[in-house]
């Protein structure tokens, strides 16, 4: 079982390309580095807890179930000149335009209500 964690964690390390590309989201597979590598081994659970990518992505996010005031921002950043992109791009799609803009309002009133915001260390 523990080569298994072994491989989500190294699938996991996807986040890495994630956090460089808007297109593919770096949470989800940070969170399965996290969990593949705390399974695994304590060596690669270390290195992992001790990269920059995990403090500050998902450090926050495990200790209290928040994010700093600016990592939100720069997720939804991302998100929104994703979303924005996509929405030119469907410029003779109206119905794609309305589904993406349901989207995006949905994804602001999340991380504006849902997730709770921390403050600056």
């Amino acid at each position: 079982m523990k080569i298994v964690y072994l491989l989500i964690g190294f699938i996991g390390r996807l986040g890495v390309l994630g956090a460089l590309l808007p297109l593919l989201p770096a949470f989800p597979f940070l969170l399965l580095a996290a969990f593949g590598f705390a399974r695994s081994s304590k060596r690669l659970n270390d290195w992992f807890l001790s990269t920059n990518l995990y403090k500050d992505n998902l450090e926050s996010w495990v200790k209290e179930r928040g994010m700093h005031r600016k990592a939100k921002i720069r997720v939804m950043a991302i998100i929104t000149m994703t979303m924005a992109l996509g929405f030119i791009m469907m410029g003779s799609v109206p119905v794609g335009q309305v589904i993406l803009l349901c989207v995006w309002i949905g994804h602001v009133l999340y991380f504006k209500y849902g997730i709770k915001t921390l403050e600056s260390e």
